[in-house]
């Protein structure tokens, strides 16, 4: 005769093997130091928004493992955010003139609604890096997912930037109606990938994509002009390939040193004729 297993329940105070409990903080001045280990993603954004709000102008938060929302929401210039480990999804998200430093990978939604500040991932990210990004800027050393960049938007001088220094899956800049995406293909996992998939720029009706290399026209939105970028459009470029070597210890001029591949979109609406007339 079969038995049922035992619902074991968890210890109090733990949610999904975390302990709900606050982080260890230790404090040198405008320096604060907090061991993420095991802490449950809450109590660990409490710590961070209470330091802050104390005056810590350089946070850094060790043993992160996948904790969501680091940064979230902080409208404030002149921190620093170091996170060693994984950070969870959403890093970033509603950040306002925040720095964030990943020494690590980070999973989705990097960069969601973004409205200035700066994003360093010394390592790779998942998906939809940017989604509604309206200003400052995301690098990534390595390799991210599927439809980074989607819905990126930019409003006067508000201008966001997001760069991604390996490969990409499909719907690269899908829907993009603003800012700068720029994919280099260096930092890969796997060499025998193609440099981005499927659809680059489906839907897209403002901002530029920048591709270190070349696409074949079946990777491309049907929605987009491609050509090879220009003087003038390397103008544009450089100064951003310039910031991003140096938040990654690379060689801006190694970058520089290949074509580039410029996608803008045709139209502002490139769906116009699927939709009634008013």
């Amino acid at each position: 005769m079969m038995t049922k297993a035992a619902t074991v329940a968890p210890p109090a105070g733990v949610i999904e093997g975390y302990r709900q409990q606050a982080p260890s903080v230790t404090r040198d001045g405008d320096v604060v130091t907090v061991d993420a280990t095991g802490i449950y993603y809450q109590q660990l954004n409490d710590a961070i928004r209470d330091e802050v709000s104390g005056g810590a102008k350089r946070i850094v938060l060790n043993g992160v493992n996948g904790q969501r929302y680091v940064g979230c929401g902080l409208r404030v210039s002149g921190v620093k955010l170091e996170v060693n480990g994984c950070a969870g999804n959403d890093l970033a998200m509603f950040t306002d003139g925040a720095e964030i430093e990943v020494f690590g990978n980070a999973q989705d939604g990097v960069g969601n609604t973004m409205s200035s500040g700066r994003v360093v991932v010394h390592g790779d990210a998942g998906d939809v890096l940017g989604y509604g990004m309206r200003g400052g800027n995301v690098y990534v050393k390595g390799d991210v997912g599927y439809r980074v960049g989607i819905h990126m938007k930019a409003y006067e001088k508000n201008i966001p930037v997001l760069v991604c220094g390996g490969k990409a899956r499909d719907f690269f800049g899908e829907y993009m109606a603003g800012g700068m995406l720029v994919l280099l293909g260096i930092n890969t996992r796997d060499a025998a990938q193609r440099i981005a998939g499927g659809f680059l720029g489906a839907g897209m009706h403002g901002g530029v994509i920048y591709i270190r290399g070349t696409v074949e026209s079946w990777q491309v939105g049907a929605e987009v002009g491609v050509t090879e970028a220009d003087e003038d459009a390397m103008a544009e470029l450089r100064p951003i390939i310039e910031d991003y070597a140096g938040a990654m210890g690379m060689d801006a001029a190694e970058i520089l040193s290949q074509p580039f591949t410029r996608i803008v979109p045709m139209s502002h609406r490139p769906y116009a004729k699927l939709y009634a007339s008013m």
